[in-house]
């Protein structure tokens, strides 16, 4: 029996195991990690496993299918955790709860490498020196602050060579958002204060910040200056709306990430709200993936875990509930951390009304996100119909393509599910076929459905082999539509049958009659093109699908052009550095005007020597002069 052989595999090797703390994993026959846990004794935890009636089903399951174990030995148990948490984020495995949406956070830059500090949003590996203030909780919260904060303390916001370029004030100047470093509006020592009293609001000093600003308005008032009085009063109100749009700011609280966790109907959310410099810096909602028996105390652990594993921790960490081995996480987080990090459940006070707001929070994002899963469930039971499917589709891909005059072609894959759209799961295509002439749109489709198709053979095997699991959304799509008419069909069909793949169904929409949505006709193979009802649901969904493939065609195939647009031949030649090529576009005005220069023209640009100028002449022309 499947359960007796996942038995004696552990039994058997619980007989080489130490009796030291580590991590192990679980592997299925075909090599995929199950589960992975952690122990203090990898000895005692793995023999536990080998009594298969005192475990959850959940756990009973990944022991049915477990054919190895593989194990990793650590120092102490706070070291098993943290390796525990890296590698359910990396391995993602099925038993396992699993933190998605996983994205970096922005951040507030102010720059220390240049004489006019700039500020600026920031996301990634924080490299660049400067100071840096968050995370906040998206992009938009980030430059909503910006932007208030431009018109506070008058930051310019531009690159470092847009200002060199400078000669006189920009935009941002005239509409009172910049002080115009650039140009000497400003000295760089009346900049630098600003640059301070900016600091110092987003390092939780704004109390001081507004009233030496208030002080500065009555002394402007009081000499009679009120253009500059005017300067500070608008000043102040822009700092007043930055701090009226953060929400909750306690007076309890400088540092600290707040977790609630609720769960509903078998599925869980978890609300994270950020608090630092005790200004709140917004709140994002997470859904991780868990089986429906693990409780909320264990979610909301394993999701911690997994949410540090490369984000820089606060002093104080606030939890909705007790979790198993909460001294443990604390001390794993402190250590991560470099400096004393407290894990705590408020139970009175402001925390404790800030954590029962934030689970309100979730409660109504959970109930939302709920409702929207039924109408998808029943959008998609409707496309099962309509295209004769034998059940509702869990994974749908969408392909299109997009060019000016073949020029820049990308073509895009957009998937959607069960939750709706998948953008972790989006794809583009780079044209790069030799042959493939301009515009083709029928070469395009083949060269982006042969790479698709073909690297999913390789990495996922035959389609009956890789369904979707526990939830999850598997590798191989159950529906494909195409942007395009009957000769796109029969691209897809060809491509697909050279592959050996025959049974995925396909479906192309194409435009109705003048173009018109809600006209278009869907071609299925072996059927006649057919129209859905003008106000039926399933129109508008596959409408959304296919409009949501269009916009990421299009907006990949801008960011290739802008990316053309902006590379200058100049840069292609060895040799020419940042200076160079100053000096040859301020001699010259343009990259063209260098490329039909002569030898001599380019002799009389600073810097440019003899070989210099032979190499430049050659890059443009086919024969050396």
């Amino acid at each position: 029996m499947p359960q007796r052989r996942g038995v004696e595999v552990i039994a058997d090797i619980v007989k080489r195991l130490p009796n030291g703390p580590g991590v192990y994993r679980m592997v299925d026959a075909k090599g995929a990690v199950l589960y992975v846990g952690k122990a203090r004794s990898l000895k005692k935890r793995v023999q536990s496993y080998t009594r298969i009636n005192n475990v959850s089903g959940r756990i009973a399951r990944a022991i049915n299918a477990t054919a190895a174990m593989e194990f990793v030995s650590t120092r102490t148990e706070t070291e098993a955790l943290l390796l525990e948490a890296n590698l359910i984020k990396r391995l993602r495995p099925r038993f396992n709860v699993l933190l998605r949406d996983d994205k970096s956070f922005p951040y507030i830059l102010i720059t220390g490498d240049h004489p006019a500090p700039a500020m600026a949003k920031h996301r990634g590996a924080r490299t660049r020196k400067g100071e840096y203030f968050g995370p906040f909780a998206s992009a938009g919260a980030v430059a909503r602050t910006i932007a208030a904060m431009q018109r506070a303390f008058l930051i310019r916001t531009c690159s470092d060579s847009f200002y060199a370029s400078r000669t006189r004030p920009c935009l941002l100047h005239q509409i009172k958002r910049c002080s115009a470093p650039c140009t000497g509006v400003i000295s760089h020592q009346d900049y630098a204060r600003l640059v301070k009293e900016a600091t110092d609001f987003l390092s939780g000093r704004s109390q001081a910040v507004r009233v030496e600003m208030q002080r500065e308005m009555q002394a402007a008032s009081e000499r009679l200056d009120f253009e500059a009085a005017a300067v500070f009063r608008d000043r102040i109100a822009a700092l007043s709306h930055t701090q009226a749009h953060q929400g909750i700011n306690p007076q309890t609280i400088d540092e600290a990430d707040l977790f609630a966790a609720y769960q509903d109907g078998g599925h869980t959310i978890v609300e994270v709200f950020f608090f630092r410099t005790g200004q709140n810096w917004g709140n994002r909602a997470y859904f991780p993936r868990a089986d429906r028996s693990v409780e909320t105390p264990e979610v909301l652990a394993s999701f911690v875990a997994q949410f540090y594993d490369d984000k820089p921790i606060p002093k104080l960490v606030l939890l909705s509930h007790a979790v198993e081995e909460q001294d443990l996480l604390q001390l794993a987080l402190s250590e991560r951390a470099g400096r004393r990090v407290t894990v705590n459940v408020p139970e009175r006070g402001e925390k404790r009304e800030l954590m029962q707001q934030a689970l309100a929070n979730a409660r109504e994002a959970l109930g939302r996100q709920l409702a929207e899963a039924a109408t998808q469930r029943t959008l998609l039971q409707g496309v099962a119909e309509r295209f004769g499917l034998a059940e509702p589709p869990r994974r749908i891909e969408v392909y299109d393509n997009s060019h000016i005059m073949g020029t820049n072609a990308v073509g895009a894959m957009i998937v959607a599910g069960p939750e709706g759209f998948v953008k972790s799961q989006y794809r583009k295509f780079n044209m790069r076929s030799p042959g493939l002439t301009p515009g083709d749109d029928f070469a395009m489709m083949r060269e982006m459905l042969g790479r698709r198709f073909g690297r999913l053979l390789k990495e996922a095997g035959p389609r009956e082999g890789a369904l979707s699991e526990n939830g999850a959304i598997g590798p191989w799509p159950d529906l494909v539509l195409i942007d395009g008419g009957r000769g796109q069909l029969g691209v897809a069909m060809e491509v697909l049958s050279e592959l050996g793949i025959t049974d995925l169904p396909l479906v192309a929409i194409a435009k109705g009659p003048d173009r018109d949505a809600g006209r278009e006709n869907f071609i299925l193979p072996g059927r006649e093109p057919f129209m859905l009802p003008p106000r039926d649901p399933v129109l508008y969904f596959v409408q959304r699908l296919r409009d949501e493939a269009h916009r990421f065609a299009i907006g990949s195939h801008r960011t290739r052009r802008k990316m053309d647009i902006a590379r200058n031949p100049l840069d292609e030649i060895e040799g020419i550095g940042p200076a160079r090529k100053r000096a040859l576009l301020r001699h010259f005005g343009t990259a063209k005007a260098v490329g039909r220069a002569n030898i001599t023209d380019l002799l009389a640009v600073p810097g440019i020597s003899n070989e210099m100028a032979q190499t430049i002449y050659d890059h443009f022309h086919d024969s050396p002069a």
